[in-house]
């Protein structure tokens, strides 16, 4: 897959491309059961909210087939090397949940300026591309963007250690108030397989889950390898410190999985 003059044009502008349905139905299923087999786990990389539903897996690529092959699929990894103008390495990887009724808010941040203060990136040459793996609406936790703010470069930002389970580095009201006046604020929304690129400086969030229905997310954070962290603080399994170039797997791998009573996640 590669991305057109005119889709690239726009990320480069908005700060993010959203394109619906990148993957079929039969694509995602395997990775939304794998992801319910991994929430259920019982291990260090899977963060919990305060009530104890599923917030974050970690690493998954490192112990699940299914999220191994789409870590490494070239719908999202080629897009990616597009727009960094070379090759990536995976500097983190996780299937964010948001639980029907029990899933918390992520707070207003910058993933950038989260991997340069805590893993000391020296560049934002890095971004997230996410993938649906449920129907993501206006009432489960759409992520919400604030278009253009990934002009502004790195704003200041605290360490929050107690709002939500998971530390962040997050923004002030003020400078989210002054941010969504001048550039409104956006949520996309789309069946599963949809998927979305955005810069590691576009300002985001989410609200919190209090409808009926899950909504699960995976993200791929890409880093251009010559970019690679020079800090490692934080566990190898949230900030990673294998550098080397993701080579992008055929497109038709999730196609090839093992049967779904064989599906289940390495020991």
């Amino acid at each position: 897959m590669e991305l057109t003059d005119a889709q690239i044009a726009e990320f480069h502008q908005q700060g993010y491309l959203f394109l619906p349905g990148q993957f079929t139905r039969e694509e995602i299923e395997p990775l939304r059961r794998e992801a319910d087999s991994i929430f259920a786990i019982d291990r260090e990389e899977v963060w919990r909210e305060t009530s104890g539903v599923a917030r974050t897996a970690f690493a998954a690529h490192t112990y699940s087939e299914p999220f191994r092959r789409l870590g490494a699929h070239p719908r999202m990894v080629k897009p990616v090397m597009q727009i960094l103008d070379g090759q990536v390495y995976m500097h983190q990887y996780k299937i964010n949940a948001k639980a029907a009724f029990d899933g918390d808010v992520w707070q207003w941040h910058q993933d950038y300026g989260v991997w340069q203060r805590d893993d000391g990136m020296p560049e934002p040459r890095a971004m997230n591309i996410a993938v649906f793996l449920d129907e993501v609406t206006a009432a489960n936790g759409p992520l919400l963007f604030i278009p253009k703010s990934h002009q502004r470069g790195v704003f200041e930002a605290g360490h929050d250690l107690s709002t939500t389970s998971y530390p962040l580095w997050t923004l002030d009201r003020e400078t989210v108030t002054r941010l969504a006046d001048e550039g409104g604020i956006e949520a996309p929304t789309g069946p599963p397989g949809s998927m979305i690129m955005f810069h590691g400086n576009l300002v985001h969030a989410s609200p919190p889950n209090i409808s009926p229905w899950h909504r699960t997310i995976v993200y791929l954070s890409l880093c251009e390898v010559n970019n690679h962290i020079r800090r490692f603080k934080r566990p190898e399994w949230i900030a990673h410190r294998d550098f080397t170039a993701i080579e992008p797997l055929a497109d038709d791998c999730l196609l090839s999985l093992p049967k779904p009573e064989t599906v289940s996640s390495w020991a």
